[in-house]
């Protein structure tokens, strides 16, 4: 989608091979007592092996940066469920912390986002230096909510992270129903609940991907209702169970994590989804423009019907199925 400069960010995944053991945490400061207070905390409850200055380059485009830092770190104690306790730190940052943002907190992944240009995002995060299996990336345009650094794409979660063009109308019921399991909305912007109603899906009930997009997008009333006898139990339970989990509102999305990538537009399909392959290699945009920048003459290409997800999932040897 067209950009105005008020936001631009991208995911990378594989970036961290010398600490792909630990989690890292990017995040962005306001002041030195945010920091102070954040790495208190971070030594309360983590070992941290690394932490640096997020490498920048000084350009014109990116003016009056926050402190950016990245932080490799394990939990102190063996955890039955590390990952609720890592997202239970991010909250806590997130929530609790003025002036403090965790930007990304996944295993050898990062999130780099600033108000700006994409290309011009790319260049002040040197990404041109990193190697990556999956790049996620996103130009922002607000619309209904501020454009701010902490508010640009994507949005993250542990290793899940969600680009969005559209809007999100069911903010508020979803945002409550996230509360229930722990989350907190702090970052003023709706795209927000995407990431941890995914978390929560996937990683926290263990649903599979195909089922957890019929949740977020799931079948209109009318047409569960004409669905076979067994196909029409199942989504009528998934109705029943995860209503508040339903996103209304248009959007399409692209969500990057540890083991591929999900594209997925809304059940009317509002706004745009294409996707492509080129051999192994699968692209996912709101415009076949956009992937043609990048891979010019794919194999084939095709729009997705509303609310079917596209997935792609990570072979060994990192190509996609």
């Amino acid at each position: 989608m067209t950009g105005n400069g008020l936001g631009g960010g991208f995911a990378a995944y594989g970036i961290y091979p010398d600490y792909k053991d630990y989690y890292a945490f990017h995040l962005m400061f306001d002041n030195i007592g945010a920091k102070e207070c954040t790495e208190k905390l971070l030594e309360e409850n983590f070992l941290v092996e690394s932490e640096e200055q997020i490498h920048t380059r000084n350009i014109p485009a990116i003016s009056d940066p926050p402190i950016l830092r990245r932080y490799f770190v394990s939990p102190k104690e063996e955890l039955k469920e590390e990952g609720d306790f890592v997202v239970s730190v991010v909250m806590d940052i997130n929530s609790k912390v003025e002036g403090a943002y965790v930007i990304s907190s996944g295993k050898n992944m990062g999130a780099f986002k600033a108000i700006g240009f994409p290309e011009d995002v790319g260049k002040f995060y040197r990404l041109d230096e990193y190697d990556a299996y999956t790049w996620i990336a996103h130009g922002r345009f607000p619309t209904n909510t501020p454009g701010w650094w902490g508010g640009a794409h994507p949005f993250t979660i542990l290793d899940w992270s969600v680009v969005h063009n559209g809007e999100i109308s069911s903010y508020g019921g979803n945002m409550r129903y996230l509360e229930m399991f722990g989350y907190k909305c702090t970052l003023r912007t709706d795209t927000e609940v995407m990431a941890y109603l995914f978390d929560l899906l996937l990683r926290k009930h263990k649903i599979p991907p195909k089922i957890a997009c019929k949740v977020i997008a799931s079948p209109f009333w009318d047409d569960i209702d004409r669905m076979p006898e067994g196909k029409k139990e199942l989504f009528k339970a998934i109705r029943m169970i995860y209503g508040s989990a339903l996103v209304n509102g248009p959007f399409a999305i692209v969500l990057g994590y540890t083991g591929g990538m999900i594209g997925l537009s809304d059940r009317v399909k509002l706004r745009p989804l294409v996707a492509a392959r080129k051999k192994d290699m699968l692209y996912l945009s709101s415009e076949e423009a956009g992937i043609r920048e990048v891979c010019e003459k794919p194999d084939t290409v095709w729009s997705p019907k509303a609310g079917e997800p596209v997935i792609g999932r990570l072979k060994n040897n990192g190509g996609t199925r």
